[in-house]
């Protein structure tokens, strides 16, 4: 084959459409690939466990301290239809993060985004290290950021096409979105408030139906909300008190500071997995404040007239030359209104979730899309370079925190289940019976729900005395080790982590090695392991030292 003909074979592939498509499919391996290469988190388990209740026994009433309905029955449906394991628990949070991507093509179909502009939003959100962990994480954050940007679509088309099933697709997105978190309300205030603005300025024409369609939408997200948190009428008591529940429930727990941080908590994870995206953020915000900045055009007019009361002709051009060329505004195009948007966006998100009390790590994500947004706007060459060289940063954050397959010392991981816990549940499938006299246990009533769970266990919850242990006589103990024993006759004893953060008390000292290397001290839940002598063997492990 010709030079001539390979170029016309692979010149497609470097189209915007063969690009796009290309950034589609990177964003999808990093979702989808190795899955189940980490053990759940806490609330993974947690949450898979209540998926397994529900479809098992049918078990589930709202309860705002574990969020919406939606997660458990989408999660509940896949058990049903391919098992229950971590991976399976995993496919949908995948899926919807990874579908995020192609939204962002929507918006440049529309007409908001250019080609440009679209590649690099698009490649920022398939390689985010936050949007790629927390897509193969189970938990209603991802989830919910689907749909946000399935509203934001949804409304662009509708404006853009004044077609009924554009509003009504807005509205099937908002009740999926309330059905997930209490948080979701942030974003709909401020698409209401855009929306009255909009109206009042009369930038753009609404459609002549707008009200009938809107009503519509309502109506739809209403009805969604009244299915799933009725628990499909089985629990219709919720529809009356679950509002003031949620609002009692996280107004408390933002009072108490449950898990507290400073208000620049999510900047310092900016700074630590999404540097680029957030500096590119902060400049496309002062390129926009600059294109609309009014005091320019001001103060020319001001020195305009000063002096033309002084007889002086070329007021106008001085204040030019010393201005630019703001004499007369930007003006407010769709792009520009879509950009003002995603700068409020931001902004909103960034200083609402400054101020709740409760600074979790998957919390970015919300604060995140709009960044990359915003990052996109006026992608100047020199932008453009920045950008594609901070991809660098960010797969290489993503590969460390996403598919190391050990423990991470990363604010990210919040309070990440040991790997440590695998030799754990090798020990315990090697057991015919096991002590669990520890108050910190999970993930275990997920990776042994059901009959093991049942016949197998024997959960006290709390340490127990030795005489209790030796009635039961098992193959394996169980314990905390800050309330455990110096040795049990007739058993190993070793130390394993159950669960394990970053611990910035033992970094503080030295943040600019750890920004680099990444390692240091981390803290942990410790549990203590008593094992009969031979069961490592029968596990297929190496035996610890016997404490004697």
């Amino acid at each position: 084959m010709t030079a001539t003909g390979i170029i016309q074979r692979i010149r497609p592939i470097f189209s915007f459409e063969g690009l796009f498509f290309l950034i589609v499919v990177c964003g999808f391996f990093l979702r989808f690939f190795a899955l189940d290469l980490k053990l759940l988190h806490h609330d993974e388990a947690i949450h898979a466990w209540f998926a397994c209740e529900l479809l098992i026994k049918g078990v589930y009433a709202y309860d705002p301290m574990y969020h919406g309905p939606l997660l458990y029955y989408l999660t509940a449906g896949m058990f049903a239809l391919l098992g229950q394991s971590d991976l399976v628990a995993r496919l949908l949070p995948a899926l919807f993060g990874a579908l995020i991507i192609p939204l962002v093509y929507a918006i440049h179909r529309l007409g908001y985004l250019d080609r440009k502009q679209t590649l690099i939003a698009g490649l920022f959100i398939a390689i985010s290290p936050d949007l790629v962990y927390f897509s193969r994480f189970l938990r209603h954050d991802i989830f919910q950021v689907f749909f946000t940007v399935l509203i934001l679509v949804a409304l662009l088309a509708y404006l853009e096409r004044g077609k009924l099933i554009y509003a009504l697709i807005a509205g099937l997105a908002t009740g999926g979105g309330m059905c997930l978190k209490e948080d979701m309300p942030l974003f709909l205030v401020l698409i209401l408030m855009f929306g009255i603005f909009l109206l009042w300025k009369q930038y753009i024409p609404f459609p002549r139906t707008w009200k009938r369609d809107i009503l519509l939408g309502i109506l739809i997200a209403v009805g969604i909300m009244a299915i799933f948190y009725s628990s499909f009428g089985f629990h219709p008591e919720i529809l009356e008190t679950g509002v003031f529940k949620a609002y009692t429930h996280w107004a408390s727990m933002h009072g108490m500071c449950r898990i507290c941080g400073p208000w620049f908590f999510y900047i310092l994870l900016f700074l630590l997995y999404e540097i680029p995206i957030f500096c590119l953020a902060l400049f496309g915000i002062l390129q926009f404040a600059d294109r609309h900045n009014p005091l320019p055009g001001w103060i020319a007019r001001a020195n305009t007239w000063i002096h033309t009361r002084k007889g002086q002709s070329d007021g106008a051009e001085g204040a030019s030359k010393v201005w630019g060329n703001h004499l007369a505004p930007v003006p407010w195009d769709k792009k520009e209104l879509f950009f003002l948007f995603c700068v409020l966006w931001f902004l909103a998100t960034l200083a609402a979730y400054a101020y709740i009390g409760e600074k979790v790590p998957w919390l970015i994500v919300h604060q995140l899309v709009p960044a990359i947004f915003i990052a996109v706007y006026l992608m100047s060459r020199k932008k453009t370079v920045f950008a594609l060289a901070g991809c660098v940063f960010l797969i290489l954050m993503t590969w460390h925190v996403a598919f190391i397959p050990a423990d991470v010392n990363e604010p990210i991981v919040q309070v990440q289940n040991s790997e440590d816990m695998r030799k754990v549940m090798a020990l315990i499938d090697a057991s015919d019976s096991v002590v669990i006299a520890s108050e910190n246990y999970w993930p275990l009533p997920w990776y042994y729900y059901g009959d093991i769970w049942n016949e197998k266990m024997h959960f006290y919850g709390k340490r127990i005395d030795e005489g209790a242990i030796f009635q039961v006589n098992p193959d394996m103990v169980i314990t905390h080790d800050q309330s455990s024993f110096v040795s049990l006759q007739g058993y190993d004893k070793k130390t394993y982590k159950l669960s394990y953060w970053f611990s910035i008390y033992d970094n503080e000292n030295r943040i600019p090695e750890y920004y680099v290397k990444r390692d240091g001290k981390m803290g942990s839940i410790n549990i203590d392991i008593f094992t009969r002598p031979g069961l490592y063997d029968k596990a297929g492990l190496t035996s610890p030292v016997a404490i004697v």
